[in-house]
């Protein structure tokens, strides 16, 4: 076929040279139907897969709920919140747990892991730098965290709410700063019990391996490594839900939440597998080496937080959350306007004996009063 073709059907062009219309170039025609085909070939995948159309709706209620603006708002909290959050916490921890130092560092290790790359040891660089001041935190730095931390829990609901659909109202600031550290709060001790338990299962598998004498197999360690995989997607699991349940300012479907925190465990695992490999890849220029954890650090809380409001908008859009379509209005018929002429009916024989009585008596007594004059 000819690049030169025109495929345009010549009853419109007619009708375009008619009206004065210079019709479009025929390259464009072809991308214009490209991607209509486009559009009706997806649409027949929505209609013929149920999942499809559920990431369809999940999509567009993202994009209508501003779920990167909202992305970008919890970024920038996350940064500013996280090295006062952080320090704080494993300050009181170092103090709680000073006697089991073992237990500090396998929380350590947990947390470090959850983290691709370089950015788990840049995270573990900031823990021990909490630990080590942990006695110069003090109560400004405590009430740093408390701030950044409350703010970023503020912006947080705020985004989870918008993709659930809920009226954008917030409560009286007094009860709305205790709510939301009471959320803060609660995250905090979910993320440290998720962790810890993370890492008590993971050790006493090992423990079990030794005592049964397989832990020098050969199977052994792949067998450890496919543990630690299932133990961190039920972690994730239990993470995303108590996120996408208990973090909105209203109440939502249980059901719904837990489906999505499925979808929500297993996309942040690939999300840490990708991002250890753009880490890989920046660190190895010169200016990645000195600018890389921080940029993986930025460049990873973004698309986790994206990630996360997309989870939630997916379990918004979960088929027992839609509403029922109303049912359409009937169009009512034409207006039929139609000329009518009243007549008003003729006073009868008395009144109008009366009113011509009235109207001698009027005149006689202006005739008196004229003369009177």
């Amino acid at each position: 076929m000819a690049h030169g073709t025109d495929h345009t059907s010549p009853s419109l062009l007619a009708l375009s040279a008619s009206r004065g219309i210079v019709p479009p170039h025929p390259q464009a025609w072809s991308k214009i139907s490209l991607v209509a085909e486009l559009a009706s070939r997806f649409q027949q995948i929505r209609d013929q897969y149920g999942w499809v159309d559920h990431l369809g709706r999940a999509g567009v209620r993202y994009t209508e709920r501003h779920g990167n603006d909202y992305g970008a708002a919890v970024t920038y909290f996350s940064v500013l919140s996280l090295v006062p959050v952080t320090m704080v916490a494993f300050a009181a921890a170092g103090f709680a747990l000073g006697a089991q130092p073992q237990v500090v560092q396998r929380l350590k290790n947990e947390i470090a892991e959850t983290w691709p790359g370089a950015l788990g040891d840049t995270l573990n660089s900031i823990i021990n730098q909490a630990i080590s001041s942990a006695a110069t935190v003090g109560f400004f730095g405590l009430l740093a965290a408390l701030y950044s931390g409350i703010g970023w829990m503020t912006n947080l609901r705020d985004a989870l709410s918008a993709q659930w659909g809920h009226v954008p109202t917030r409560p009286p600031i007094v009860k709305r700063v205790l709510f939301d550290l009471l959320a803060l709060l609660g995250l905090g001790l979910a993320l440290a019990v998720s962790f810890a338990v993370t890492g008590l299962l993971s050790g006493f598998a090992a423990t079990v391996l030794a005592f049964l004498g397989l832990a020098e197999q050969a199977g052994a360690e792949v067998l450890l490594r496919l543990l630690g995989v299932l133990i961190g997607l039920a972690t994730n699991w239990l993470i995303f839900a108590w996120v996408i349940v208990r973090l909105p300012r209203e109440q939502v479907s249980l059901r719904s939440a837990a489906r999505a925190a499925v979808l929500g465990a297993v996309g942040f695992e690939v999300l840490k597998q990708g991002m250890a490999i753009y880490l890989q890849t920046i660190t190895r220029t010169p200016s990645g080496a000195v600018f890389g954890s921080t940029l993986g650090l930025l460049v990873f809380i973004y698309y986790a937080s994206r990630f996360v409001l997309f989870v939630t908008a997916w379990a918004a859009t979960s088929p027992e959350n839609q509403t029922p379509e109303q049912e359409p209005v009937a169009v009512p018929g034409p207006a039929v306007i139609r000329a009518e002429v009243v007549i008003a009916p003729r006073p009868g024989a008395g009144a109008a004996a009366g009113l011509f009585g009235a109207g001698a008596v009027v005149g006689l007594l202006g005739a008196v009063l004229v003369r009177r004059r």
